[in-house]
């Protein structure tokens, strides 16, 4: 079961009970002219407090900054998602952890629990608001409204990842979902979108067992499926015991696939037991594929399935690479950390995703802190893992997932700026903080001062004006 977080561990998860705008938001420093868009930010906000329901599965809020020609705007508004709705309407909450109705709740009240609350992204004229157990919700650019779920026009079905890749070459978006086959099974699904907005493929196949898979991996060729062991079990839920769990002795697989090609020719490679929530990028060299991930030795916020919990000394991600030699006459994959330095959320400059990149962000923690405790900091990498710059926040005061802006469309890779919504402690307030990417050493280049916080949260993605 996912371990409570309480206030004083993550002293930012509180929801705020508002939705306002502010048209003139103040700014320390100068935001670059060349930032022309919007900053759209996803992450859980309950509307009400339900018994046993982790902030994880709170209902999706939006916050957007919108910047442009120096000046920065903000407005915030919860995704009214079928299950927010009815709650709203009741006036108290009716669903619990998972998205499970409560066994007080009107017989009314729809079955679906979603919330929409952990990624949002802009793909072929849709801006559609993600979390892994849905389908998208598609939003209003300009008012956040919530428009309805989008499946294409019936052309996919069942969960839908949030974190699709969009190949930066072709605009054509990969996805997948776990859980495919429903609740708790170790089915998955995966198929594409193209830039115009059409499914061009969507299929299936059966994993080695029923996994939590967050992420997934996609190179110029080649797809990656990483099934890690938090364990989906219905017999465990029937029995009111947790329904994801920590097996490490399920061991890790990675089924690798062509892009082309066909699920029936996933080649499963295994390596030592861990997890990982994120991906950074991933390429091919030769007949090699080179991912780079966050990797926990063990998974954090979960239990083993008879309650204990996991070791907290490994339960921090650090950046790792994954190595997978087709050509080799092997099973494995290895597995080497590239720095000791805990962290979360890895971005890079999108233009370069799937292929080589030569820069790489991520948010995080003081030396010796668990990972979804503190996140303070940003850190800089090079292509080979190694760290160019660390910023790291006053004490107290919590950071973001870091999003990078290219300074033009002909920019070189990195050339740009990263966007992180900074928490400070002390005024329990919330900025907009905006770095040049290749010196977060030196600090912000420009605040946006917010009136009030922005709770902790998962994804966030720029589109530009």
């Amino acid at each position: 079961m996912l371990d409570n977080v309480t206030n004083s561990k993550r002293p930012n998860v509180a929801p705020i009970p508002m939705e306002c705008d502010a048209p003139f938001l103040k700014i320390t420093g100068e935001l670059p002219r060349e930032l022309n868009g919007t900053l759209y930010r996803n992450g859980p906000n309950p509307q009400f407090e339900a018994p046993g329901a982790h902030w994880f599965v709170g209902d999706g809020m939006l916050h957007a900054f919108h910047l442009e020609n120096g000046r920065a705007s903000y407005r915030n508004r919860w995704i009214r998602t079928p299950k927010w709705q009815a709650e709203h309407d009741a006036g108290r909450a009716l669903y619990g952890g998972f998205g499970r109705k409560l066994p007080d709740a009107p017989a009314s009240a729809p079955t679906d629990g979603g919330v929409a609350n952990t990624n949002i992204i802009a793909h072929a004229g849709r801006l559609l608001a993600l979390e892994e157990g849905h389908l998208p919700t598609e939003i209003e650019p300009g008012t956040l409204n919530r428009k309805s779920y989008c499946d294409y026009n019936g052309a996919i079905q069942g969960p839908f990842t949030a974190h699709p890749k969009i190949d930066p070459k072709t605009g054509e978006m990969v996805f997948f979902g776990y859980n495919a086959a429903g609740p708790l099974t170790a089915m998955l699904s995966f198929g594409s979108v193209n830039s115009s907005g059409i499914v061009t493929r969507f299929d299936r196949f059966e994993a080695p067992y029923a996994s939590m898979v967050h992420d997934f991996i996609v190179t110029e060729n080649h797809l990656l499926f990483p099934v890690l062991p938090i364990t989906g079990s219905m017999e465990r839920a029937m029995r009111g015991k947790a329904p994801y769990a920590w097996e490490p002795e399920k061991g890790s697989y990675v089924g690798v696939m062509k892009r082309q090609g066909s699920a029936k020719d996933i080649v499963w490679f295994r390596a030592e037991s861990c997890y990982v929530f994120h991906v950074m990028n991933a390429w091919e060299e030769g007949d090699r594929i080179i991912a780079d991930v966050m990797q926990f030795e063990e998974a954090p916020l979960f239990n083993h399935p008879d309650g204990t919990p996991t070791d907290p000394d490994k339960s921090r991600a650090r950046l790792c690479r994954w190595t997978f030699d087709l050509a080799g006459n092997t099973d494995r994959f290895t597995q080497t950390y590239l720095d000791d330095l805990t962290g979360e959320f890895p971005r890079i400059d999108d233009r370069f995703a799937g292929r080589a990149s030569r820069h790489g962000w991520y948010a995080c923690a003081p030396a010796g802190s668990p990972t979804f405790s503190w996140l303070s900091g940003i850190a800089h990498v090079d292509g080979k893992g190694k760290r160019l710059g660390h910023y790291q926040l006053p004490a107290g005061d919590t950071i973001s997932e870091p999003v990078f802006v290219e300074r033009g469309k002909d920019a070189a890779d990195g050339d740009g700026w990263l966007l992180a919504v900074v928490w400070r402690a002390r005024e329990n307030c919330s900025d907009l903080a905006v770095f040049n990417a290749t010196d977060v050493d030196a600090g912000p280049v420009a605040l946006v001062h917010l009136g009030h916080r922005v709770p902790d949260g998962f994804h966030g993605n720029w589109v530009a004006a």
